[in-house]
């Protein structure tokens, strides 16, 4: 009775398998989608590394997808192809911007796309997290206390000592 409940265990088991390899090889293959409109990535990208960049520059700006692109009115989902929002050019600029720094400074090479790698900057340095980072101005140097030292701009001379030297005195 062991060896029966063996062997039929045994071919459940390997019908199973059978079953399975056939079902999933008759699945087609998912086309890969094809991303429509790229001017400054390369158009040979996939789209689980287009996505992976997508992904890093809404991370770095603290927004989501619909910051740079507009939805498509009739089928109320994401136009990903189109330029309606000013955003999105002023992304591919920043990029461009990124990419031209990272090159001309930073001596960044390219990638297997043709991609300028990260090599000093990216779009988190400036952004921080925020759509709009902040513009401040450099803070104001520490006042000192007391007069600057002697011989500096704005130093007053000793007391009994001319405030300018004497000018063509004619000696």
């Amino acid at each position: 009775m062991i060896t029966i409940n063996k062997k039929l265990l045994a071919t459940l088991a390997l019908s199973s398998v059978v079953v399975f390899t056939a079902m999933t090889s008759t699945q087609p293959a998912q086309p890969e989608m094809k991303a429509k409109n790229l001017k400054v990535l390369p158009k040979n990208i996939s789209h689980e590394q287009l996505d992976h960049i997508m992904d890093e520059w809404a991370h770095s700006l603290g927004v989501r997808c619909n910051f740079c692109h507009a939805p498509n009115v009739e089928t109320k989902k994401m136009d990903w192809a189109s330029d309606a929002k000013p955003e999105k050019q002023m992304a591919r600029e920043m990029y461009k911007m990124t990419a031209s720094i990272n090159k001309k400074y930073f001596k960044a090479g390219k990638d297997s796309l043709g991609m300028v790698m990260n090599a000093g900057i990216n779009c988190y340095t400036c952004h921080r997290g925020n759509a709009h980072p902040e513009v401040v101005d450099a803070p104001a140097p520490p006042h000192r206390q007391g007069p600057p030292p002697a011989g500096q701009p704005g130093s007053v001379p000793p007391q009994g000592a001319p405030a300018t030297p004497p000018q063509g005195s004619g000696e």
